[in-house]
């Protein structure tokens, strides 16, 4: 057993899991670079509808699949080598996209990415477990999804300036290049940090006994709780993500360009809802609320504010239309970040990155799912009005899955040694 290892400064901790947060951006920026530049790629290629619901459903595939592994490596690598193996892999994938000339070479280069990318969810979580003390830790995934929706936000901007002048391969191109330069920022604050260099292997035998594997995982009903809900409520997060950009063109004529705007204010409602939902949780643990009534309230609120999501439909204005949008990002924040600090309650750190990932894989089998789904829906003449009303319900249905699984979110008691 290994003594509790000293307490990282609070100035310290934060600035370590904000290079990570900006490591994350570029990992993500992949998805809107595509929805973004969807015409640029698809006059290259001559897709359709239906092919560009492939692509995206075999980049959610790859990385779902990925995710089978992922967790298992972060938990044995632990924080600091996870880091530097995923944030070198991404970004090497990423830059890929630049020598891309075929559709096959396209479809390489996602799998690859996919496949990579995989690594940030799981570390990023097991990071906020061995960094944040229990009652922090859904601000600081508020904090980490306010920051990813800063960067999502710019993008919309940054993108087809980009494009202008490099074309979609190289905006892809940078992407990787500040994947490398967030590595190496992180590299430099995390050195003598030995929280960031346990492994799972350095764990006690009775903490690794049968914990290789997913077995002992997949038998344990607050698995099967988050990962029926994470999936679920996907859905309609990758809906909105691959598929809004192309919403705001065929329903009010918006050029690339014109898209920034509406495209920021979504985003930006997704980050104020992450943030939001992140400070009034570690408010309410503060003032002595149960886990079990702070994450499922959360969870509640989150699902009936993405519920009126069909009325846009009926909606003529455009400002309307995105700030409900935007309105029903902050939802979809809300309700992941109650799953993701769920996930810190109640799973022993040695095996939070698989189960992290476990989630995270049946959340994108979710995504491949709406992908393969919505492509074919709008090709088949049936417009955005069955996908959106799915999307409406998607958080309720979840919910009930969650609580009939998981009647009571219990935390046990953990040291605060390592915490300063």
């Amino acid at each position: 057993m290994h003594a509790n290892p000293s307490p990282i400064a609070a100035r310290l901790r934060w600035s370590l899991f904000t290079v990570l947060c900006i490591a994350g951006v570029f990992n993500a920026m992949d998805r809107p670079i595509i929805a973004i530049l969807k015409p640029d790629m698809m006059a290259d290629f001559g897709w359709s509808d239906s092919d560009f619901g492939d692509l995206a459903a075999v980049t959610q595939f790859s990385a779902a699949f990925a995710f089978l592994f992922t967790g298992w490596l972060v938990d044995r690598l632990g924080v600091n080598r996870s880091m530097q193996v995923g944030a070198s892999a991404w970004s090497l994938a990423a830059m890929a996209h630049g020598w891309a000339l075929t559709t096959w070479q396209v479809v390489a280069a996602r799998v690859g990415l996919g496949v990579t990318e995989a690594v940030q969810t799981p570390l990023t979580i097991k990071t906020v477990a061995a960094l944040f003390p229990p009652d922090k830790r859904s601000f600081a995934f508020g904090f980490a999804t306010l920051l990813a929706g800063a960067g999502t936000i710019a993008m919309p901007f940054v993108i087809p300036a980009l494009a202008l002048s490099v074309g979609w391969r190289g905006a892809l191109v940078a992407g990787g290049i500040g994947g490398f330069i967030s590595l190496l920022a992180w590299m430099w604050l995390a050195r003598g940090i030995s929280q960031l260099r346990q492994r799972g292997g350095e764990e006690t035998a009775a903490e690794t006994a049968g914990g290789e594997a997913y077995g002992p995982i997949l038998m344990n009903r607050q698995t099967w709780a988050i990962v029926g809900a994470k999936a679920l409520s996907d859905m309609t997060w990758w809906f909105i993500n691959f598929w809004l950009a192309d919403y705001y063109r065929k329903e009010f004529g918006l050029s690339t360009l014109e898209l920034a705007v509406p495209l920021a204010i979504a985003f930006a409602g997704s980050g104020l809802g992450a943030l939001l939902a992140g400070w009034a949780s570690t408010r309410l643990l503060e003032a002595g609320w149960s886990p079990n009534r702070v994450r499922k309230g959360v969870m509640l609120v989150s699902a009936l504010i993405v519920a009126p999501l069909p009325l846009v439909l009926e909606l003529n204005a455009f400002w309307p239309v995105a700030v409900m949008i935007g309105v029903v990002m902050a939802g979809h924040q809300g309700f992941s970040l109650s799953l993701f600090s769920t996930i810190t309650d109640v799973v022993p750190q040695v095996k939070v990155g698989r189960v992290t990932a476990f989630g995270a894989f049946m959340g994108n089998m979710g995504g491949v799912a709406i992908s393969l789904v919505a492509g074919r829906v709008l090709d088949a003449g049936l417009g955005f009005v069955p996908l959106f009303i799915f999307a409406a319900s998607s958080y309720l249905v979840a919910l009930a899955w969650f609580q009939w699984l998981l009647p009571e979110i219990r935390r046990p008691e953990e040291a605060d040694a390592v915490f300063a």
